[in-house]
């Protein structure tokens, strides 16, 4: 039985490592490469605006995807005072990250599809499963409105300038709040922030693969 499970652990770390990996890269470069077409160098002079997963990976963040899947990778830097339209311009940079993840899936998902048409099974799909379910994990936990998370950028952009204050300054206290709704869960007997992302993953994963992946 101890042979199994290390079997099995191994599988899973071998299945999952090129989706977390492709999912935290093209999450941050994409980030980069909107924030550079709007205008902003930064990413692109700092050496971010790579697909080269060791300028993005967070060992923190990542070691939470494992473990938990969810997490996150070293923010791209972006300088919003290069934007013609500051606001805007940095809503739209902060939703590139969680759409090329979605995006991702899609493309996961109809090669999982095409693969099952053909009769094809086995490392292939399941390979290509972790790619939707980790694309999906990430983009849906990134929406979540707590600052420093990029779907906090959204709500920043159509709150009104005095509730936007406000708001920002929970940002010194975006990693402690995510920290503690984890062991909040735990103590509950069950994940809050799984509550949340599990929905949106399991219909997207059907919808995309054609089976539900959680």
């Amino acid at each position: 039985m101890p042979n199994l499970d290390i079997g099995m652990l191994l599988r899973s770390l071998v299945l999952s490592a090129p989706a977390i990996l492709f999912g935290l890269t093209i999450h941050e470069f994409s980030h980069g490469w909107v924030a550079w077409r709007l205008g902003d160098p930064t990413a692109r002079s700092q050496g971010r605006l790579t697909l080269n997963p060791l300028k993005h990976l967070d060992p923190i963040g990542t070691v939470f995807l494992f473990l938990f899947r969810f997490g996150w990778a070293k923010p791209v830097p972006i300088d919003p005072t290069y934007f013609r339209h500051p606001d805007r311009d940095m809503a739209l940079s902060s939703l590139a990250g969680p759409a090329s993840n979605l995006l991702t899936a899609g493309i996961a998902g109809l090669l999982v599809r095409a693969l099952m048409l053909f009769g094809v099974s086995g490392f292939p799909v399941a390979l290509l499963d972790y790619f939707v379910l980790f694309n999906l994990i990430l983009c849906f936990f990134n929406l979540i409105p707590i600052p420093p998370l990029d779907g906090s950028r959204l709500v920043y952009y159509f709150l009104p300038a005095h509730l936007a204050a406000g708001y920002a300054r929970l940002e010194r206290y975006g990693f402690m709040i995510l920290i503690g709704l984890i062991f909040a869960g735990r103590l509950l007997g069950f994940s809050l922030v799984w509550a949340v992302l599990g929905p949106p993953v399991r219909l997207f994963s059907v919808v995309f693969s054609g089976h539900s992946l959680i």
